[in-house]
C-alpha cells in the first residue's frame, strides 16, 4: 500500500483527533477524591475565586461518569485498593491528578506504616501538583497542564495503527 492511498486517512485522522481532543479537554468531568487537608483547597478551587468550571471542568460524584480523578491528601494502604477499584470503573480515556505532597510521595506521613508512598505506586499519574497544601491556583495550573497533554494525544491514529507497520 503506497503513501498516496493512505494520505486522506492521515489528513482526516489528524483533523478529527484535534477536534476530539479539543472537545475532551474542554469538558473534563472530574471526581473529587479528598482524603485529607488538601481536600479543603480542592473545594476552594471549585469556588467563585478560582472557579475551574470556567475551563470546562465539572465535578461528578460517580467514577462511571468521570474521566479525571483528582486525588488530594494522604493515601493509606487500606484506601489504595478502593482507589484502584474506582479507577477501574472510570471509562477510557481516564486521567489522574495527584494533588499535594501527601498524595505525591507520602508527605509528612511517609514514614508511617499505613501510608502509601505516593499515588503513582497504585495508579498511573498524569499530573503532579506540589505543595502542602497546594493553593487553588496550583491545581488550576495542573488542570491546564492536563489539558495540554490531552491536546497532544492521537487516539484515532493509534486505533487505526496509522504510521505503523501492518501486523499480520
Amino acid at each position: 500500500m503506497s503513501l498516496l492511498n493512505t494520505l486522506p486517512d492521515y489528513v482526516l485522522t489528524t483533523k478529527t483527533d484535534e477536534l476530539i481532543n479539543w472537545m475532551r479537554k474542554s469538558s473534563l468531568w472530574y471526581m473529587l477524591f479528598g482524603l485529607a487537608c488538601c481536600a479543603i483547597e480542592l473545594m476552594h478551587t471549585g469556588g467563585p475565586r478560582s472557579d475551574i468550571e470556567r475551563f470546562g471542568a465539572t465535578p461528578r460524584a460517580s467514577a462511571r461518569q468521570s474521566d479525571l480523578m483528582i486525588i488530594a491528601g494522604t493515601l493509606t494502604l487500606k484506601m489504595a485498593l478502593r482507589t484502584r477499584l474506582l479507577y477501574d470503573q472510570m471509562p477510557d480515556p481516564k486521567y489522574i491528578i495527584s494533588m499535594g505532597s501527601c498524595s505525591n510521595c507520602g508527605g509528612l506521613f511517609q514514614l508511617a506504616y499505613s501510608v502509601c508512598d505516593g499515588v503513582d505506586k497504585v495508579l498511573p499519574v498524569d499530573v503532579y501538583v506540589p505543595g502542602c497544601p497546594p493553593r487553588p491556583e496550583a491545581l488550576t495550573e495542573g488542570l491546564l497542564k492536563l489539558q495540554d497533554k490531552i491536546m497532544s494525544e492521537r487516539w484515532l491514529a493509534r486505533e487505526r495503527r496509522i504510521g505503523q507497520a501492518a501486523q499480520s
